[in-house]
């Protein structure tokens, strides 16, 4: 590839680390006042913009939405033909431009002033109408973009998002969200099974394969292969988990055992079982399987009741692993 091509891609890069890095300076009284007006409201944060910054301002929302702090989108060009009746009373504004003079603007941020909410305004020009006219400003100026004429929004836009972000996780702090919180705004997907996704959720799909201590070595071979998880628990007259056999037990028994006839599950079986409780989550059982490096757990209820199986087959089926 051409050298001059790849400066510019380094170029590119260092530029847009630098529009990142530099907004530790404006971490200050104004960020915290703005994170202060958005946790203390009783109402929505409500994001305007235009262009590219309108972009990163939808991606923004999405971000507050998945955190626990409620925002929607308002497109400042159509906020003016009808869409400024999205905006509640309670409601806290975030208007995002960079170079806070764009028509719009300009036609939008008195009309949110009359309304009366805070408008915070994210900006890269603090002389600038917007930052004049807003109550808290979000600073994200930058150097330069990384565009070779110094136009198309590149180093900017990523400054506004980091911002966004910023506010996002600060909120998330202020708030006491969770991850079982995240469970509850992301059910679908890898990411929210790993969150909320059970062994209750997983091991009743499986058979239950159970053999009492005095069963059969044929009785224990075919409960096994029917199954076809590998293993068979071993139960007491009250169905309570006293054991395991797995097809390796079996095998190795047969390696060292001439007589058979007589061999019951009582003389293979291991005592001491690795076992989960139905309620565990199922990337702590994964977390287990890892530890002990075995490919299934017995389930069992607080009273060591066996459940069923729960086998690694399972977490690779629902995207755990």
């Amino acid at each position: 590839m051409n050298v001059e091509i790849l400066h510019t891609a380094l170029k590119t890069i260092q530029l847009e680390a630098e529009s990142i890095s530099g907004l530790a300076n404006f971490i200050d009284k104004s960020f915290e006042k703005a994170l202060e007006s958005i946790h203390q409201s009783k109402g929505r944060v409500v994001i305007s913009g235009i262009g590219k910054s309108a972009i990163v301002g939808q991606k923004i929302v999405a971000t507050l939405n998945s955190t626990g702090t409620p925002a929607l989108f308002m497109h400042a060009a159509d906020a003016i033909h009808g869409d400024l009746g999205m905006i509640q009373q309670d409601d806290v504004v975030i208007v995002i431009s960079k170079s806070g003079e764009s028509p719009e603007v300009k036609v939008l941020v008195p009309l949110i002033k009359n309304f009366g909410n805070i408008l915070i305004g994210m900006v890269g020009n603090t002389d600038s109408f917007l930052a004049r006219e807003s109550d808290i400003i979000l600073n994200t100026t930058v150097n330069q973009e990384a565009c070779p004429n110094n136009l198309a929004p590149t180093c900017s836009t990523t400054a506004q998002m980091v911002m966004g972000d910023t506010l996002a996780v600060c909120l998330m702090k202020m708030n006491g969200f969770t991850g079982r919180d995240f469970a509850k705004y992301h059910p679908g997907g890898n990411l929210g099974k790993r969150l909320y996704l059970r062994v209750s959720d997983l091991y009743p799909q499986n058979a239950q394969p159970a053999v009492l201590p005095s069963a059969t070595l044929k009785e224990i071979i075919v409960v096994i292969s029917k199954s076809r998880l590998g293993t068979t628990a071993v139960v007491n007259e009250a169905e309570q988990l006293v054991g395991i056999i797995t097809d390796g037990d079996v095998r190795r028994m047969l390696e060292t055992t001439d007589d058979i006839s007589k061999v019951q599950a009582s003389d293979i079986f291991n005592k001491n079982p690795k076992t989960i409780e139905p309620d565990t989550l199922a990337v702590d059982a994964l977390e287990t399987l890892r530890k002990f490096d075995i490919s299934q757990l017995m389930v069992v209820d607080t009273h060591g009741k066996y459940m069923g199986v729960l086998h690694l087959h399972d977490l690779v089926r629902e995207g755990i692993i």
